[in-house]
Parts: C-alpha cells; structure tokens; sequence
C-alpha cells in the first residue's frame, strides 16, 4: 500500500516537473549537464523494458527536463513521455489527474512536432521531405490518441488528422483511417460537417489506402482491412452524401463481376436509380436493357428448368429454401425412383444447374450435364448449361490467349446445342452475339504461329480442344 501511494505521489509531481521543462528542443550534446541526462536517458529507458514504470517516470522527468531532444537525434523523450503518461491514465481515476494526464500527453506531441518543424532534431536523410514524413507521422499517433485515448474534442481531432495527411500525404498511417471515418459520420450526422468535406476527406483517404494497397507490401493487408471498416461505417452516410457518379463506381464492378446473376444486376439498377441517377444516363439504360433481358428470357428460362419441369416436389422445397445439397439429395433419390429417361434427364439438368449456378461446380456440373444429355436425344440446353460454364471462367483462365480460346469452347457447345435442338436457335444466337467480340486476335496467334483452323487446347479445368476461328 505504502509503494502504490509513493508510486501514485511520484506521477503526480511529475506532471508538475514535466510541464516546467525547457521545450525549446534542447539537447545534451556538450552541455555540462550531458553525463547526468545521458545517465537519466539510458536508465529510463532500461526500465520501461523491464515494466518498472516508477523508476522509468522518475529518471524520464530528468533526461526530459535536462535534454527534451535528448542527443538532437531522436524524439524519444517525447514519445516515450507520451508512452508513460497512457501508462498511468490506467492507474489514476479521478477527472482531474486523468485530465492533466491528457494535456501532458498532447502537449509532448505538439512539442516534438514543432522540433522538426525547426529541424532541431536531425533526421537521417535531412531532406524537407523526411521532416515532412516525421512530423505526419506523430499528428497521425496524435490523432489517434486524441480519439482512442484522450477523448478530445473532434473539432481538434479534424485539426491533428487533417495535418497528419498534408504532411504525410499517400504515406499517411492507415491507423487514422477508422476514426477519421467516425468522426466525419458523427460530425455528418450533427450538422457539423458540410457534405463537401466528407466526400473529400473520403476521396483522400481511398487515395492513401489504394497506393499503399499497392505499394507497400508490408502493410499493405492493414491498409485493405482499413479501408474496408472505412466504407462499412460511411455506408452510415453516403445515401445522403454521395452523388449518383459515386455509386456508379461502387456498385457497377460489382454487377461486372456477377453479370449472371440477376439479384445483383436489379439491386444494382434499383441502387442507382434511388440515388438519382436520371433514366437518360448512359449506364442506367445498359443496366435497364440488361434487366429486361434477364426478366424476359433468363428468369423464364431458370424457372421452367427449376421448377415447370421438376417432378421431385421435395426437391423443389430444399432449392427454393436454399438448401442446395439436400435438394441435389433428393433430386438423386427421385432420379433412382423414376424409370422414364425424359423425366431423369430433366432432374440431372437441375442437379448440374444447381451444381454450376449455386456451387460453383464445374467439373462435377458438366459431368451431370452430360448424364442428362445421354438420357434425351436431341436435347440442347444441357450444352447450353455448359457453354454458360466456359464463358462465366474464361477470365480465370490463364493468360489472355487462354481466355480467349475458352470462350471458343462455349461458343462450340452453344452451336452444337442449336444444331440438334432447333428450337434454341434464338436464344443461342442471342448468346453467340456477345461472344464473337471476344474470339481470338490474328495478329495474336500469327505471332504464336497457329493459323485458323488449328486445332488448341483449352487450359484451366475446361480442357478442351477446339479449332480456332479469329475475330
């Protein structure tokens, strides 16, 4: 108890000591006072390792106060200070000490600021822009500890961010990017926050993120992980911030990225348009073509397959609950209880629909398809299904020659669907419309030296051979 209340005592003053220090970015060097700041510095230092934070405090208020840029060469007694004060709000509970406890630490922080702003501790490069690096780095720790640690007033947390990114610029650390998000929503929310600074700071800070996403390997994981609570906690705002041209980049790539499914292609347009993207733009009329596309011929399609033509009522149940395995269950159960081939075939079409569609099976889902083919003569929607499997991976399969070829290998099982079921041939040729764009280039393959009608092989997990034909 008697070392709790001394340890307690001895913080205590040394708010006091410390706020008398000389905070003109003095340093020991050839001071008659350079072996007893040293002494102070090294022992301060070796306590801190060994977590005895009394003795640390005691002789940092010495090195602090005789040599607050310590050798002119590092910041350590004002980053360290800032270390033991956050150590100590831990041990206090009273408003008043925790108070000063607060104005110590961003007082520190301000003063080793101001050091390389005066260049008064040297950096090792020495150039503007490593200063410029240094003192970012320590608004952005300030800024984080002003939101985390010191509960500051937001008005001054937007001061210390908005510095930490003039000075650090794309360098700034991703830490500053969840409470920078947080404010700017709670700062939105109160009126206090015109919506032109949100969008801006927003902007700067995907800036930031996406050029260390890319150039910095090492953080460059922190940097996504920290864009991705950034946008999840601006999603708060941005229906009352954003423009219509913002959720066109956000919303768009996503439809590219899943054209064949349509909840995401009507959320999308749905999205955009609620937004205030007018009937007349551009990308609202290809969405909208692309929709009716989809409702008129592709949702018809998917429901006479999954369900007009599924006997297996059970089945039907599990799929429309999305329980995709315990449907392709009892699709098998049905299948080995029916004896009409038509009828198993049809069952296997909506087993290897599912399998493709749902579960992204592909292997598996072209080997049910073909199953089903046997059971019917003259039946082409299970090449079909398969042409739909070439073309949804073609990107995934290796380099752009290679996506190209598999996007022959669909456009041969969609021909030789229509050529023993004529009555596809529409919907076919509909299909092969958005593919003959996309066949291999000439100078391409002259370079390679194949000429058109060679034969090729197709590589990822189609494994086709195919004859080329160019565009």
């Amino acid at each position: 108890m008697k070392n709790r209340l001394y340890f307690i005592l001895t913080f205590a003053a040394g708010i006091f000591l410390a706020g008398t220090a000389d905070a003109q970015c003095e340093n020991w060097v050839g001071k008659p006072t350079q072996t007893d700041a040293e002494n102070a510095h090294s022992i301060y230092r070796q306590a801190i390792k060994g977590n005895d934070y009394a003795t640390a405090f005691e002789n940092w208020k010495i090195a602090y106060k005789l040599a607050p840029a310590a050798d002119g060469k590092r910041d350590y007694h004002y980053t360290d200070g800032v270390a033991l004060y956050k150590h100590m709000l831990g041990t206090v509970t009273d408003e008043k000490t925790k108070a000063e406890y607060h104005a110590a630490i961003e007082r520190l922080y301000d003063e080793a600021i101001q050091c390389y702003k005066n260049k008064a501790i040297a950096v090792k490069e020495g150039s503007d822009e490593a200063y410029n690096q240094k003192i970012g780095y320590l608004y952005g720790r300030k800024a984080y500890d002003m939101y985390y640690t010191i509960n500051a007033p937001y008005a001054d947390n937007i001061k210390a961010l908005d510095e930490c990114i003039k000075y650090s610029g794309d360098k700034a650390e991703y830490i500053i990017m969840d409470p920078y998000a947080n404010i700017m929503v709670y700062e939105f929310k109160q009126g206090t926050m015109p919506k032109n600074k949100v969008i801006d700071v927003y902007k700067r800070l995907n800036q930031i993120a996406e050029f260390n996403i890319a150039n910095n390997e090492k953080l460059s994981e922190g940097y996504q992980q920290a864009q991705a609570s950034m946008e999840g906690t601006i999603a708060q705002i941005e229906k009352d911030v954003f423009d219509c041209q913002y959720f066109k980049e956000k919303l768009i790539p996503e439809y590219e990225e899943n054209q064949d499914d349509p909840q995401v292609l009507k959320r999308v347009l749905a999205s955009l348009k609620s937004q205030g993207c007018l009937d007349t733009d551009p990308d609202v009329i290809k969405l909208s073509e692309s929709w009716k596309k989809y409702a008129t011929q592709e949702n018809a399609r998917i429901q006479a397959e999954f369900e007009a033509n599924n006997p297996a009522a059970a089945a039907k149940a599990a799929y429309d609950a999305g329980r995709f395995n315990e449907a392709i269950s009892k699709y098998r159960t049905a299948i080995s209880e029916e004896s009409d081939n038509e009828k198993k075939a049809t069952m296997l079409f909506a087993i290897a629909s599912i399998e493709f569609r749902k579960m992204n099976l592909y292997s598996k889902a072209r080997s049910t398809a073909y199953d089903a083919a046997k059971l019917k003569s003259g039946w082409g929607r299970p090449y079909i299904l398969i042409g739909d499997m070439y073309a949804k991976t073609a990107r995934s399969c290796g380099d752009h020659w290679d996506q190209r070829l598999a996007i022959l290998a669909a456009i041969d099982k969609y021909n030789y669907a229509k050529s023993i079921d004529p009555s596809l041939t529409s919907e076919v040729n509909d299909k092969l419309s958005h593919y003959y764009g996309s066949l291999p280039d000439k100078n391409e393959g002259f370079m390679r030296g194949i000429s058109e009608g060679q034969s090729a092989n197709v590589g990822c997990w189609i494994g086709e051979t195919v004859k080329l034909r160019f565009k």
